[in-house]
């Protein structure tokens, strides 16, 4: 791995960084649900703060459209930083405007500002290169320096991600160096038997990375609604399960090639099939090839993997060495259909091996679930970045820093 570290910007005392993070937790209620990505940013903050910068944060949070939106304002990420520093965090209240320009002048040498939710500027999230360019250099003249830590979005061509990287002296933080590193442990020389657990919704969510890790890895573990395609395309009934019928063919493909390589393509045996979306559903577990023939007959929904599944699955895991997860097994937010995401998170931090868990979904699951991330080998910060990290494609975010 090559890229330019912290290191490379030399002595920063004194010196304006401004640090682009991902600090888009979830809120509800104007309250932080999950403090993760802020906590996993707190490393390269505190390198800067003690180098004696003034630290200028800069980030998004949900997708408020390119206009101010208080739902998605960075005020509670403030506070929390705050808390988390120990020190006092400035907010400015618009982005490039009088009040962020008021908040970097007023800052002193290990000081720290964070500047409202960049996506309240339409020219962040701009497909037009010259739009996101004047943004950036907006954004550049706050700065001295630039790190970018946010790894969840260095897979965008985004302003704060890309153009500012080049109007700036720039590295990589951290979090970035950590990432990779995990990344790389994942791709160039995985310890074997090396196990990929795949969930989620959709099939076509993750066929890129289906592609590019089937050659790799010992075992495919499938679960979540994307399970039911394959089903579908080994003959199977699914009643009213996730379907995507568009996919069925290429799924028969993956079957095929799994075969061929000598790759364990391992589906669930039983599933855990419920009478509606809610937690409230009469539900009952089923063995795969018969969901249909539940009391809920065609109308039955299949929403997590059944107690068989779950235990051959985090069987499978403790007998592993490499793991990567992607994906909850069930509907982990309703109490009935967590189950199979419960046990394939309490078989991450039980086996004796290198696991990661490959962020978004899954990092909100296991922590909702109640295991902490000192539990796991590594928890990414990055879910989309990382699946197209797996499957190989150019990330623009990290390019700019000299990755190679």
């Amino acid at each position: 791995m090559s890229i330019r570290t912290l290191a490379s910007l030399g002595d920063l005392r004194g010196k304006r960084v401004i640090v682009r993070c991902d600090l888009n937790v979830p809120l509800k209620d104007g309250q932080i649900t999950d403090d993760g990505r802020i906590r996993a940013s707190l490393p390269t903050l505190n390198a800067l703060i003690h180098a004696g910068a003034r630290v200028i944060i800069v980030s998004h949070l949900g997708r408020p459209d390119g206009e101010p939106d208080a739902r998605y304002s960075l005020e509670p990420v403030a506070q929390r930083l705050c808390e988390l520093l120990g020190k006092p965090v400035v907010f400015a209240h618009d982005t490039v405007g009088s009040a962020a320009e008021e908040a970097v002048d007023g800052l002193e040498d290990g000081g720290v500002a964070l500047l409202e939710n960049l996506r309240f500027n339409s020219p962040e999230t701009s497909k037009d290169a010259e739009q996101r360019a004047a943004f950036a250099a907006k954004l550049a003249r706050f700065g001295d320096a630039f790190v970018s830590d946010g790894f969840g979005v260095v897979h965008r061509k985004q302003a704060s991600v890309f153009e500012l990287a080049e109007a700036l002296p720039s590295a990589a933080g951290l979090l970035i160096e950590q990432e990779l590193g995990v990344l790389e442990r994942l791709t160039v020389s995985p310890e074997k038997p090396y196990t990929v657990v795949l969930g989620g919704s959709k099939v076509s969510d993750k066929l890129s990375v289906i592609d590019a890790l089937l050659p790799r890895v010992d075992a495919l573990l499938v679960g979540g609604g994307m399970l039911f395609t394959f089903l579908y395309a080994q003959g199977h009934a699914v009643a009213s399960s996730l379907l995507e019928a568009d996919q069925v063919d290429t799924v028969k493909g993956y079957l095929a090639r799994a075969e061929e390589l000598g790759v364990d393509l391992v589906l669930p045996t039983d599933v855990v099939v419920a009478s509606k979306f809610g937690a409230d559903a009469e539900h009952v577990v089923a063995q795969a090839d018969a969901i249909e023939q539940t009391p809920f007959g065609e109308s039955g929904l299949g929403l997590d993997i059944g107690p068989q599944s779950a235990a051959a699955f985090a069987e499978r895991i403790r007998s592993s060495k490499t793991v990567f997860w992607n994906g909850p097994m069930g509907v982990f937010e309703l109490a009935p259909f967590a189950a199979g995401t419960r046990a394939v998170a309490q078989a991450l931090t039980e086996f004796d091996g290198f696991g990661v868990v490959g962020g978004g979904d899954s990092a909100a699951a296991v922590r909702a679930l109640g295991f902490s991330d000192d539990e796991f080998g590594h928890i990414s910060t990055g879910g989309g970045a990382s699946l197209e990290f797996l499957e190989g494609k150019r990330l623009p975010g990290l390019e700019v820093l000299g990755w190679q």
